[in-house]
C-alpha cells in the first residue's frame, strides 16, 4: 500500500492524468482494462478527486429475502472497519439495469464516514444527495432514486463488476466526474512518478508549444507542435521504453504547403 503522504500527491491530478502515468508503466491493456466501461454520473464533483482502497459488496434491493440475514449489515461493517483505509465503497447492484432501490443516503453514508470511507462507486442508485455531500461522502453512481426499496449486503469481500469493469477488494482506486481507475497492485509502486513525469512532460513541451503561438505562421506552429510531440515520445521512450500517447506522431515532421 501506498503511503497516506503518497495519496495525497494522487489526489493532485485527475483521473485522466493519473490513467496517462498509468498506462506507461502498466502490462494491461490501456484500452480494455481498469478503467470504467460504462458512463458513470459524479454527484459531488465539487469535492473533487477521491482515492482510497476498495472495499466491496453486492446488493439487490428488489428481492426481500435478503433481508432473513439479519445480521448482514453489522457482518458487513465490520468488515468495512477491519480494512485499511482511506477507503472506496464499490458497490455492485445485481437489479441493473432495472433499478428499484438505493444502498446508499444520509444514514449509511454517514456510518461508512465514520469507519473511514470517503465515498462510494455505486453501479446502481443514490438518494439524500444533499444530506451524503454534508457528511462529505463523494458517490459516483448510476443514477438517483427516491426510496431504498430491500436494500441489505448480500456478499462482500469479493469480487464485483461495476460499470462494466471488475474491481477485486484492496485495489487502489482514483475517481472523479470523468470516471475511475481500479490500479493493479502490481501497479501502485510506480504510479505516482508515472503520473508525475507524463504531467511535466506534457507542461514542458506539449502545451507551451500549443500556446506560445504569437507571431508564428501556421507552418512554423505546425512544426512546433511536431517537434514537441516527438519530444515527449523521445521522453516517455527513454524513461519507459513506451512509446506514449502520441506514438504516431513521435518522428514526424511538418513542411509548409
Amino acid at each position: 500500500m501506498l503511503k497516506h503522504s503518497e495519496l495525497l500527491q494522487l489526489k493532485r491530478w485527475n483521473t485522466p492524468t493519473i490513467y496517462n502515468g498509468w498506462e506507461q508503466i502498466t502490462s494491461c491493456d490501456a484500452a480494455q482494462e481498469a478503467f470504467n466501461r460504462e458512463e458513470t454520473r459524479d454527484y459531488m464533483p465539487q469535492m473533487g478527486v477521491m482515492v482510497g482502497y476498495a472495499v466491496t459488496v453486492v446488493c439487490q434491493p428488489s428481492e426481500r429475502r435478503h433481508k432473513d440475514a439479519r445480521n448482514a449489515f453489522n457482518d458487513y461493517w465490520a468488515y468495512v472497519a477491519a480494512q485499511p483505509g482511506p477507503k472506496i465503497v464499490v458497490v455492485q447492484d445485481l437489479d441493473k439495469p432495472n433499478y428499484v432501490g438505493a444502498f446508499w443516503g444520509e444514514v449509511n453514508s454517514n456510518i461508512h464516514r465514520s469507519l473511514g470511507c470517503v465515498g462510494t462507486i455505486v453501479d446502481g442508485c443514490i438518494r439524500d444527495l444533499d444530506e451524503m455531500s454534508n457528511a462529505g461522502f463523494k458517490a459516483l453512481a448510476a443514477r438517483m432514486c427516491v426510496g431504498h426499496a430491500h436494500s441489505w449486503p448480500l456478499r462482500w469481500g469479493c469480487e464485483v463488476e461495476v460499470f462494466g469493469t471488475p474491481v477485486r477488494p484492496g485495489q487502489l482506486i482514483h475517481a472523479d466526474k470523468h470516471g475511475f481507475l481500479a490500479i493493479p497492485a502490481a501497479d501502485e509502486a510506480g504510479l505516482l512518478e508515472a503520473a508525475r513525469f507524463m504531467d511535466e512532460s506534457e507542461c514542458r513541451n506539449m502545451i507551451p508549444a500549443a500556446r506560445e503561438f504569437a507571431g508564428r505562421s501556421t507552418a512554423e506552429q505546425l512544426q512546433a507542435i511536431a517537434a514537441s510531440v516527438a519530444a515527449c515520445g523521445e521522453s516517455v521512450k527513454a524513461k519507459y521504453g513506451r512509446k506514449g500517447e502520441w506514438p504516431q506522431q513521435a518522428n514526424s515532421s511538418v513542411s509548409e504547403a
